[in-house]
């Protein structure tokens, strides 16, 4: 799986893991010259509290492009610190 965005490939990995149709990209997968952290939190009843990344191609800011979870609940284990994306991100084999 391929993570791009605004001509950049922002992620990519063999080893993506998908939840409620998201693929969440293992922490090494990603590029991370792209990525800013932001001070956005959300929070998941079965998953915990979600952290987010900006991301920066070529000047131009996705703001919250992409969201992880540095510490999960025990349901959602297998994606903790995993990055998913949204917000026009392409995600695609």
């Amino acid at each position: 799986m391929k993570a791009t965005w605004n001509g950049a490939i922002l992620a990519e990995s063999d080893e993506t893991v998908v939840v409620e149709g998201n693929h969440y990209f293992p922490a090494d997968a990603i590029n991370k010259q792209y990525f800013t952290d932001s001070n956005t939190h959300t929070t998941c009843p079965w998953k915990g509290v979600a952290s987010y990344y900006s991301v920066e191609v070529d000047g131009q800011v996705n703001k919250d492009a992409a969201w992880y979870y540095p510490s999960t609940k025990e349901k959602a284990k297998n994606i903790e610190g995993y990055i998913a994306f949204w917000k026009g991100v392409k995600v695609e084999a």
